[in-house]
């Protein structure tokens, strides 16, 4: 039961920080921010809260700064505006989820051959050629007039 509440507390709090964030910080070192995630801990002390900013490696850094230097102002709008007990302790982080993925991405090209990632196609979707369909048809009767495999004759 509290996991469903943590998950709609999470669900919450990126929603209303999302929107804060955009209407409320005046700090013009944080830029177009989207808040991609917010993990809240058990205890309700403390709130990860992943962010994505536009920009380059220093835009990005001093996004990031000005929403640390903005977390507890953030913290107090949140609790004139939710119903619950404590607010917890906002923790921005950059999210590196696509940073990650591209990652993987870039190793399994590297390790798979061309044809596995180009979209798919394999030897199951393409049509056989024209010596392909007569073998299988020999090899399909070969199978009906024996008997199946394992049994012994």
């Amino acid at each position: 039961m509290a996991s469903k509440r943590l998950a709609r507390l999470n669900e919450q709090l990126k929603r209303e920080l999302a929107e804060l964030i955009q209407t409320e910080v005046r700090d013009p070192r944080v830029g177009l921010v989207s808040v991609t995630a917010v993990q809240v801990a058990a205890d309700l002390g403390s709130a990860r809260v992943f962010v994505r900013a536009l920009g380059g490696d220093a835009e990005r850094a001093e996004s990031l700064e000005g929403l640390v230097a903005a977390a507890p102002y953030l913290r107090k709008l949140l609790g004139q505006m939710l119903q619950i007990r404590r607010i917890p302790e906002l923790r921005f982080e950059e999210d590196r989820t696509l940073e990650r993925a591209r990652r993987i991405e870039s190793i399994l090209a590297a390790v798979l051959p061309p044809e596995a990632h180009e979209g798919g196609g394999g030897e199951a979707d393409d049509p056989p050629e024209e010596g392909e369909e007569e073998e299988r048809e020999e090899e399909e009767g070969e199978e009906e007039e024996g008997a199946p495999p394992g049994d012994p004759a």
